[in-house]
């Protein structure tokens, strides 16, 4: 089997600043759990949103799904199969109610309405959201949207789950909530986040970002490097 992802000598810098990412290198195989960490700014979420084409390396290649990517057409694939939770789930959520939000998605892709309404039923159910399916989006806690985030790329039957920090602000019991969902879904998994007790819980393997590039971290604080809390670059 061909592996998820991979990517050789990334190069990325926004306009008039330093580079972000100088060289990075990853794979991603299937049934693994991939934590990436690193200080504040250091081009986490930029990578994520490398991998799915939302942003284009100056340098590299990025290989997913078994084929290299270049082109924007190359890339609506990757965005099928590769589901991007984003950091601020507001970013992600824009429809009136959480049904109409999870169910988005599989309308886009052919699902008659009996069919995305199952959908949505069967998602909710996966992250402990029953009964939520005719609340209004812009009324749910941080944790809850956070969940909705997560049901609307889960109702995409995708291979891979992108997820950029998804403990950020969250209560003790509601990181616990998203540690058990996440430990019951199939899907290889690619998590940024400064949270080491989540990482540490979830992951299989760590890298940590800096200065550009993607190294393992010291073996004796493997899962464990502390950082300070807050947004990723």
């Amino acid at each position: 089997m061909p592996r998820l992802f991979e990517v050789v000598d990334l190069r990325f810098a926004y306009p008039h600043r330093p580079p972000v990412l100088a060289g990075a290198r990853l794979h991603l195989d299937a049934g693994e759990r991939l934590a990436i960490t690193g200080p504040n700014g250091a081009g986490k979420s930029t990578l994520l949103q490398v991998l799915v084409g939302l942003l284009r390396p100056q340098e590299g290649r990025v290989v997913a799904f078994g084929r290299e990517r270049r082109a924007e057409a190359d890339f609506h694939e990757v965005r099928r199969r590769a589901g991007y939770v984003f950091q601020d789930p507001d970013d992600q959520l824009f429809c009136p109610t959480v049904a109409e939000d999870v169910a988005f998605g599989p309308l886009n892709l052919g699902q008659s309405r009996a069919e995305a309404l199952a959908t949505v039923e069967r998602v909710l159910a996966q992250v402990g959201l029953e009964g939520f399916r005719d609340r209004v989006t812009h009324t749910l806690s941080g944790g809850e949207k956070r969940l909705v985030s997560l049901a609307c790329v889960l109702a995409m039957d995708p291979d891979v789950l992108l997820l950029d920090e998804p403990t950020n602000a969250l209560d003790e019991e509601t990181t616990d909530r998203m540690v058990a969902v996440l430990h019951d879904l199939p899907q290889a998994m690619i998590l940024v986040s400064h949270d080491p007790h989540f990482r540490r819980k979830v992951a299989t393997r760590t890298l940590r970002l800096s200065r550009g590039r993607l190294d393992v971290p010291d073996p004796a604080c493997r899962h464990a490097v502390r950082e300070p809390e807050g947004r990723t670059g």
